[in-house]
């Protein structure tokens, strides 16, 4: 690949991996908002617990219909009505006087989400070439972990404000919103869309300016071919073969949100400050950010090996990491008093384990696994079972902390990311270096 066709792939990548960067912000952005809006208004365990989740049941919904509608309407048109309401999230979530106006302004932003969580990714690498795709893909990965520190520096520089810090905290994401919006009119739709809906001429330009003119004759026969043998329904997913595909995506993406990492970038504040010492909100609010740092940082690795390591390895080099790592926090937080600073490296050594493997490499398995024709619905049942995994984690959190202890509740953690090893290990299939297409002729034996 020269060098003009590496940096227009890369650009379009980037363009698509900012809805991540969105989809990281307003996700992490809650962390450091929820001390203050615990304070003003007065919020329950449960009222909190509803506070963050608003976002991820919006996102469930929205991944429901964001595989639907980008089979129908295309990935860049879907993915700017996402811009859109993450536009209109942001500004209604700094706005509201009541605990409903804030979970209703949330819930929209958890649409832009859900639809940005399944399209980034998925439009990602049907326009990458085969041999970087993983690392392309990853770029969705390494969007929303930036996202994620963002977030946490700007709560952290906001929260000296005072109580009132949280209003700026959300108001904070217009801004890239509209930015994401206008960078969507500058990058192609995607080949194999444009194939399906009899755009073949325009599918091959695009394919030659990402890959050059041999390879886009190649993978164009290759779509068209698998296109000519592929029916598209739902009914497909559940036959022989791709039954087996689909069955692997879903539980990968539960295992993905219940190994805990959740726990971390939504209630992070909370557990520095309330169950490590009285420490002040900023204080709590800035260990965050030394989080985000590990995990922006361990992302990078991870964008830089998945093609060389492959997406087995990486995913059980995670799962093992975290398990140990939360046995290790769960032990801490039996001791009395807790050892703060060994608590918070094992912390850090659990967020780059989920970086270097589980955070990238599930979206990258969830983005190829699937036929063309019915990619973007199988991505749909696989992102909506992932949010709804998310809803029941952070639903939960606090009230199992209440009742099995914040040691119990890791410990539980760390069993699921055992499970998560071994089902990697003996079930999930490599697909580093392969076509889609290859990838789908795969579930035909």
């Amino acid at each position: 690949m020269d060098g003009v066709r590496s940096a227009y792939v890369y650009l379009v990548a980037t363009v698509a991996a900012a809805a991540g960067l969105l989809f990281g912000f307003d996700i992490a952005v809650i962390n450091g908002a929820l001390i203050f809006l615990r304070q003003q208004f007065g919020l329950t365990e449960f009222q909190t617990e509803i506070a963050a989740s608003s976002l991820l049941i919006g996102c469930v919904v929205g991944s429901a219909a964001a595989g639907w509608l980008s089979d129908r309407y295309g990935r860049r048109g879907i993915l700017k009505v996402s811009a859109l309401l993450f536009g209109i999230s942001a500004i209604g979530a700094a706005l509201p006087h009541t605990l409903e106006e804030f979970t209703a302004a949330r819930f929209v932003g958890g649409l832009a989400i859900g639809v940005a969580s399944l399209l980034a990714p998925l439009y990602i690498a049907e326009v990458s070439p085969p041999r970087i795709r993983g690392r392309l893909v990853s770029l969705n990965q390494m969007a929303i972990v930036t996202g994620i520190l963002l977030a946490y520096l700007v709560n952290w520089l906001l929260s000296y404000l005072g109580p009132s810090s949280w209003r700026w905290m959300f108001a904070s994401a217009a801004i890239p919103s509209a930015a994401f919006f206008i960078a969507l009119f500058f990058v192609p739709e995607s080949p194999r869309w444009l194939t399906e809906f009899g755009m073949g001429e325009t599918a091959l330009a695009v394919l030659t300016r990402v890959a050059g003119p041999k390879e886009a004759m190649l993978e164009m026969q290759q779509i068209e071919e698998s296109l000519a043998e592929e029916k598209g329904t739902i009914a497909e997913l559940f036959q022989r073969g791709l039954r087996t595909a689909l069955m692997i995506a879903v539980v990968l993406a539960i295992l993905q949100q219940v190994t805990g990492i959740n726990t971390v970038l939504f209630y992070g504040s909370i557990i520095f400050k309330e169950q490590l010492g009285n420490n002040s909100a900023s204080a709590a609010i800035g260990a965050n950010v030394v989080v985000g740092i590990i995990n922006f940082l361990s992302t990078i690795v991870a964008v830089w090996i998945i093609d060389r390591v492959g997406r087995k390895a990486l995913l059980m080099f995670s799962s093992a990491v975290m398990a140990l790592s939360e046995i290790g926090m769960g032990i801490g937080f039996h001791m009395l008093p807790h050892p703060s600073v060994l608590i918070l490296t094992l912390i850090g050594v659990c967020v780059a384990g989920f970086a270097i493997g589980l955070g990238p490499g599930v979206w990258v398995v969830l983005s190829e696994i699937f036929p063309t024709r019915v990619r973007g619905r199988a991505m749909s049942i696989a992102t909506v079972t992932l949010w709804i995994a998310c809803v029941v984690l952070t639903l939960t959190f606090l009230s199992l902390v209440t009742a099995i202890g914040i040691s119990g509740a890791f410990w539980l953690y760390a069993s699921l990311c055992i499970v998560t090893f071994f089902f990697v290990w003996f079930v999930t299939p490599e697909t580093k270096g392969k076509t889609l297409e290859e990838i789908g002729r795969f579930w035909k034996r």
